[in-house]
C-alpha cells in the first residue's frame, strides 16, 4: 500500500475505518495519511502534528491522532480545513487511542502513564477530559472498551507496571486490577463471550485469556519469541491475528464460535448449494 521509497525512515502507523474502505497512515514526518484501499492511491496528506504520529483511532468521519508531543488532533476528514480540534492532555508521547463502540468517549493512553478519557464534544469549558487515571506504573499502549457495556474501558501498563485495569468511566471507579506479570501491549474484547485476551512482551510474549468481570486467568498461550505488538479479531469473534516484533503472524483460535453466526453461516452456505444445484439442474 505504501511505496518502499516513502516508507524508508518513517515510523508507520496504521488504521483502517469500519467500513473497510480507507486507512490512515501515521509518519514520523509528522503528517497523517488517508488511502484508498481498492484503489491503492492516496487521497491526501494532513500536515498538523509537530512530532511524529504513533496512534491513530476513527469515529465514522472523525479521524484522532495522537503525536510525540503529547498532542491529540481531531480531523474532520470530509472537509479541507481538517484539523478541527486539539487535545491537550499528556505531557509525553500519546501511545494509545481508542473510541468507544457508541462514538461517545475516546480513551488516550501515554508514555506518561496516564489514562484520558475525552467527551466525543467539547464542554464548555473546551477539551477537558472527563476523566484520568493515574493509577498505572508505566506507559500505557493497551486500551480496549467493553463491546456490550460502553462505560467500561480495559488498560494495560507497560514494563514497570504490568497490570490491567478496568474502569468505569462514568463512575471513574477502577473495577479490578490484576498484575500480568509482563509487560502489555495489547488487550482485545471478545465479542460473543465475557471474556477478554491481552498480549504480551518483556518478559513471557504471551497471549492471555481472562475471565471478566473477575480477571481469572483462563488460558496462556506461550510460544512467541518476541513482543505481541498488535491483536485483531476475526469476523465470527472466534480467531485472533496477532503480529509480533519478530515479524510474524499468527492465528489463535482463542474462543468458541457463537451460536447466531454459525446459524446465519450454515444458512447462507445452504443457500448457496440450492443455487449451484438448481444451475446445474
Amino acid at each position: 500500500m505504501v511505496d518502499k521509497s516513502m516508507a524508508t525512515g518513517v515510523r508507520i502507523k496504521k488504521r483502517r475505518s469500519k467500513e473497510g474502505n480507507y486507512l490512515a497512515v501515521g509518519t514520523s514526518r509528522p503528517e497523517v495519511q488517508l488511502w484508498d484501499v481498492q484503489q491503492q492511491k492516496r487521497l491526501r496528506n494532513m500536515t498538523s502534528h509537530s512530532a511524529r504520529v504513533g496512534s491513530l483511532c476513527c469515529n465514522h468521519y472523525l479521524l484522532s491522532s495522537g503525536s510525540r508531543s503529547g498532542h491529540i488532533h481531531h480531523h474532520n476528514v470530509r472537509v479541507a480545513e481538517h484539523h478541527v480540534a486539539t487535545l491537550s492532555g499528556h505531557s509525553q508521547e500519546v501511545c494509545g487511542l481508542r473510541w468507544s463502540p457508541d462514538g461517545r468517549h475516546l480513551a488516550s493512553g501515554g508514555n506518561d502513564n496516564l489514562v484520558n478519557v475525552w467527551p466525543s464534544a467539547a464542554l464548555e469549558a473546551g477539551w477537558v477530559p472527563l476523566q484520568t487515571f493515574t493509577q498505572h506504573q508505566g506507559a500505557v499502549k493497551a486500551l480496549a472498551w467493553c463491546p456490550w457495556q460502553s462505560n467500561i474501558l480495559a488498560t494495560g501498563g507497560g514494563t514497570s507496571d504490568r497490570h490491567i485495569h478496568i474502569w468505569n468511566v462514568c463512575s471513574g471507579a477502577c473495577m479490578n486490577a490484576v498484575d500480568a506479570h509482563s509487560q502489555v501491549c495489547s488487550i482485545l474484547w471478545s465479542s460473543h463471550h465475557k471474556e477478554l485476551i491481552s498480549g504480551h512482551g518483556f518478559a513471557h510474549n504471551q497471549l492471555v485469556i481472562w475471565k471478566y468481570s473477575t480477571m481469572v486467568k483462563v488460558a496462556e498461550l506461550k510460544g512467541h519469541t518476541a513482543q505481541v505488538l498488535s491483536l485483531a479479531m476475526s469476523p465470527d469473534g472466534a480467531t485472533v491475528a496477532l503480529a509480533a516484533a519478530d515479524e510474524t503472524l499468527h492465528m489463535w483460535r482463542c474462543f468458541e464460535l457463537d451460536p447466531a453466526w454459525r446459524r446465519e453461516r450454515e444458512k447462507a452456505s445452504a443457500i448457496k448449494s440450492s443455487h449451484i444445484h438448481q444451475s446445474i439442474c
